[in-house]
């Protein structure tokens, strides 16, 4: 039974993680989690919901900071070292089967369909592990706060990364005083740990690489799958995110970085909504076919504009290949004069600082 400490020392020495002050200062709290979950009785099953049901599991934990700092890494060093029944996912795409369980338990006639989503996950997990804890939609708001309560009652540990303190979980959002009595909850029933580091580890993988690519050949599609491999890890699954009651789509998802190609994104009727709610789900965007634009795709043109613009404003990096420069683009057609600016910006989101601030 190794502890986080001794697996962290041992990814150092195979050379797989540099030693990182800031992390180091984490991993008590991390072991802390481990020791408890795994000492830790597993709790009744009745009493879900009946708010006399005391609480009988430790606390978590959520650990949230910039971008880059090695929050995902040191929440999968602590769940490859915890020893119960457990589920990681993404916190989007763990919403995504919310929705799901809940929709087929109000088929099924349930009055409260979230309890019974909770009773199953409770039943079948002891630790549950969420990446990138992110609220955006008012529907979200409330499930997870019922969800969570559930949970905890029933002893299921729960820790999560994020980038937000929790005071700044959806923020400024619709009837946000409803969602205040989750965030009192999240911080009494889990530890808060800042990982204040100055250090961005996934800039530092892109630092000194090209992320424009053109033309749009094999050897453009060999860099951009070697990049591909580096941040995602080898692993990857699609993420589907929840805007305005429609799905958007993201043909695959790792570690923060998404990738699509310009269709995805550009050939079909999206909006501002969904590439907001992209830049709140993604750090890094892998964006491949970029076409010549011109008169004949003008509304894929308007969307590749309103999707730069969104990406430049949240600082999110891109890794792209197209058919052309960014100045070489869009030559011809109505839009030629605006696309200067999108042009000036594909060039400065190609610097390597891109994305740090």
């Amino acid at each position: 039974m190794k502890t986080v400490q001794a697996e962290y020392e041992a990814r150092i020495a195979s050379g797989a993680l540099r030693d990182d002050p800031v992390q180091r200062a984490a991993l008590p709290s991390l072991e802390r989690v481990r020791a408890d979950v795994l000492q830790a009785p597993a709790a009744p099953k009745k009493g879900l919901f009946r708010k006399a049901v005391p609480v009988v599991g430790p606390k978590g934990l959520y650990l949230w900071g910039g971008v880059g700092r090695g929050k995902s890494m040191l929440m999968d060093l602590l769940y490859d070292t915890v020893e119960v029944p457990k589920q990681r996912s993404h916190f989007h795409a763990f919403m995504q089967w919310v929705h799901g369980a809940i929709a087929q338990a109000r088929k099924d006639g349930v009055d409260d369909a979230i309890a019974p989503v909770a009773a199953e996950l409770a039943g079948r997990v002891r630790f549950l592990a969420f990446d990138e804890m992110q609220i955006s939609d008012i529907t979200d708001a409330m499930i997870v706060g019922r969800l969570f309560e559930a949970l905890f009652e029933a002893g299921v540990v729960v820790v999560t990364t994020s980038n937000r303190v929790p005071d700044d979980l959806y923020k400024d959002g619709l009837n946000r005083q409803l969602f205040l009595p989750f965030i009192a909850l999240l911080k009494d029933r889990m530890e808060v740990h800042e990982l204040a580091s100055d250090v961005d580890y996934r800039q530092s993988v892109l630092e000194g690489t090209p992320s424009f690519f053109t033309p749009n050949n094999a050897a453009a599609r060999a860099e951009i799958d070697a990049i591909w491999t580096q941040l995602s890890k080898g692993g990857a699954e699609p993420l589907t995110l929840r805007v305005k009651g429609r799905d958007l789509e993201i043909p695959a998802f790792a570690n923060g970085v998404a990738r699509a190609k310009f269709y995805d994104l550009c050939g079909k009727p999206l909006g501002a909504a969904d590439y907001l709610a992209l830049v709140d789900a993604v750090r890094v965007l892998v964006l491949e076919d970029i076409p010549p634009l011109n008169r004949s795709n003008y509304n894929e043109a308007k969307r590749f504009v309103t999707l730069i613009d969104t990406l430049y404003e949240g600082q999110v990096r891109l890794i792209a290949s197209a058919a052309a420069p960014p100045e070489m683009l869009y030559l011809e057609g109505e839009g030629v004069f605006e696309f200067e600016r999108t042009a000036s910006r594909l060039r400065e989101m190609q610097g390597d600082g891109w994305g740090q601030n």
